[in-house]
């Protein structure tokens, strides 16, 4: 399986960005603990976000992060969670960018759905059903069509601000620009889904998600200048390395699906 918690091969890559989670931190990339070297620090290369900036941005206790779908869903990576069913240990905490805030929102899970035919390659996504709604905060639409598939995004999180690093306290953002198909594949291979998965990242590096990234949304502002979700943080060889863009879920591609799901939980 792959992950922001997992960036280096797939599988490792996803168990690396979950098992950064402990510590607290920003970068957007995998959920395994890293195995990579050394990356240019800062998300990796990010700032600090501030208060109420992206207020759909959401915590969860087992080291990812997720974003608002519903008040009272979390849409967040397949590789950060252990199946579907009944699932009341997970915490999710939001409407801070201080983790440690008296001010946060702290909601148990009671569901957990993973997008169905997960097996570690692709279809990275998942749903987490919360105890109750979080009323006071936006929700995050998800592009439904690839028309937001280009130009420059924003990724934000409290994953690590170098590959290997600790999670951080204090949210972090980064942009980071679109990478095509054919140059995502020149460095991914076949472990790349094309039709599954969306790149972005600077060729020359620096600037990426990282462990304890994983789940967050990928996003840019659409046609109105809302802010739109085109994609979630899945995995990548190690954070920020030259010429290996981050790996995102193709949100469009599953927009369908995951609504459906939402409206079963």
């Amino acid at each position: 399986m792959k992950g922001r918690h997992l960036k280096k091969n797939r599988f490792v890559r996803a168990l690396q960005r979950i098992a950064a989670a402990g510590a607290v931190v920003l970068a957007a990339v995998s959920l395994q603990p890293s195995t990579a070297s050394a990356a240019p620090t800062p998300v990796v290369g990010g700032t600090r976000a501030a208060q109420g900036e992206f207020p759909w941005m959401v915590r969860l206790s087992m080291g990812c992060g997720g974003s608002l779908l519903t008040p009272q869903i979390v849409l967040t990576a397949a590789h950060c969670v252990n199946g579907s069913g009944n699932n009341t240990s997970i915490t999710a905490t939001a409407g801070v960018v201080d983790l440690q805030s008296g001010s946060a929102i702290k909601v148990r899970s009671t569901k957990v759905l993973q997008a169905p035919g997960y097996n570690g390659t692709g279809k990275d996504w998942a749903l987490i059903k919360l105890a109750s709604p979080i009323n006071s905060l936006p929700t995050l639409k998800i592009a439904d069509t690839t028309a937001y598939n280009s130009g420059t995004f924003t990724v934000a999180g409290w994953g690590a601000t170098r590959e290997g690093g600790a999670q951080q306290r204090y949210l972090r953002k980064a942009t980071v620009p679109f990478v095509s198909d054919s140059a995502c594949q020149a460095a991914y291979g076949s472990s790349l889904v094309p039709g599954e998965e969306i790149c972005a990242g600077f060729n020359e590096g620096g600037v990426d998600t990282c462990q304890g990234d994983s789940g967050g949304p990928m996003f840019r502002k659409d046609n109105a200048g809302a802010w739109i979700q085109v994609g979630i943080v899945s995995w990548g060889e190690g954070c920020a390395r030259p010429g290996y863009p981050g790996v995102y879920t193709e949100v469009s591609t599953f927009a369908a699906a995951i609504k459906s799901a939402a409206a079963t939980l």
